[in-house]
Formats: structure tokens, C-alpha cells, sequence
């Protein structure tokens, strides 16, 4: 009994994981293909992928970038729409956007002594002299097994660079350390202040 228990838990381990990701991934083509009102399995994400693909070609026309240009400023002027359009675009651009936040993967000092704790994080800006914090830096904590995370404004010296990839170091916290990395290498530059 003992080695199917055995047996099972392994098959466990090796089946939930995917078929989890097969489920999930089913679902979010469901939702997709229910958005364009398609029946056919998969097609309404091909059609997302068309439109999306369409607007990136029609922002990079002059003219059409002056039109996509004067909605997102009158989007970023709307109460309550600026608030959640602007932190969506934000977000999206710290991913995966020409301004890429989270690419500088850091380990942060809090406390010293017998209550000396390490966080890791991503330095998100260097410089918060415009808040009046002069010599601070801010550094997102991602949550594990969460998108969600903290913001924490340090003195630049207590954070030091990660010999690492910004996406293994992200797939360890939000793991929560339960993914390896790969081996670390050395920084190919300047990593965070101090």
C-alpha cells in the first residue's frame, strides 16, 4: 500500500501542475472567445492577437500616434478613469514596455543586527529627490504566488545588485523561493545605486 501511496503522489506531483496550466489556459481562451461572441474554440484569441498586432501597426503611423497620443491624454485626464488607466499603462510598460522597471533584480537590508532580514526586489527608481528623499531608493517586493507586493524607500546602501536574470529572480519570489534560478553571473552593469 505503502508504494502506490507512493505511486500516486508522484503521478500527483507530475499531472496536477500541468493539467492546472491546461485548465487555466482553457478558461482564459473561454473568457477571450466570449468577449468576441465566438464559438469556435480559439478564435476569438486569434482575433485579439489580430486587433491587438493592428494597433501597434496603426500607433507606429505619425498620424495615427497623434489620434492614439490625444486619447491617452484625455484618458489621463478623467477622474477616476486616470487613476486605473494610468496604473494599468504603467504596470504593462514596467513588464514588458521600452521602460522596463522591473529588470534590476536587488537584495535589500532591513534592520540590522539580531533583526537583520534580506527582502529581494526590483529597484524601480534610483532617485526620489523629487519626493524630498534624498539618497533613497524605491524597490518593489513582489508577494509570493501574488501580483501584488510592497514598495519600500531605502537608503541607497542597503541594496545591493543580484548577480542574476530579472525573470529568475521574479520566478523565485513569486514561487516563493521554490524555483530554482539559473547560476549566477555577474552584473553586466551599474545593478542599483550606493
Amino acid at each position: 500500500m505503502r508504494r502506490l501511496a507512493n505511486y500516486f503522489l508522484r503521478g500527483l506531483l507530475i499531472t496536477a501542475p500541468a493539467l492546472l496550466t491546461f485548465y487555466l489556459c482553457w478558461l482564459a481562451i473561454h473568457w477571450v472567445d466570449q468577449l468576441f461572441g465566438s464559438s469556435v474554440p480559439g478564435l476569438g484569441v486569434a482575433a485579439a492577437v489580430i486587433v491587438i498586432t493592428l494597433v501597434g501597426m496603426l500607433a507606429s503611423n505619425l498620424v495615427t500616434r497623434t489620434m492614439l497620443t490625444m486619447a491617452d491624454q484625455l484618458l489621463a485626464k478623467l477622474p477616476f478613469v486616470r487613476l486605473l488607466y494610468t496604473s494599468i499603462k504603467d504596470l504593462l510598460n514596467a513588464f514588458v514596455g521600452e521602460h522596463r522597471r522591473f529588470n534590476r533584480p536587488v537584495r535589500a537590508r532591513i534592520g540590522d543586527g539580531q533583526a537583520l532580514v534580506y527582502v529581494l526586489g526590483f529597484v524601480t527608481s534610483d532617485s526620489l529627490d523629487h519626493l524630498g528623499l534624498e539618497g533613497q531608493v524605491a524597490v518593489y517586493v513582489p508577494f509570493s504566488y501574488s501580483l501584488a507586493g510592497h514598495l519600500l524607500i531605502l537608503p541607497a546602501d542597503r541594496v545591493e545588485p543580484l548577480a542574476t536574470d530579472a525573470a529568475d529572480a521574479m520566478a523565485f519570489i513569486v514561487s516563493g523561493g521554490v524555483t530554482r534560478t539559473a547560476p549566477p553571473r555577474p552584473p553586466a552593469g551599474p545593478g542599483a545605486p550606493g
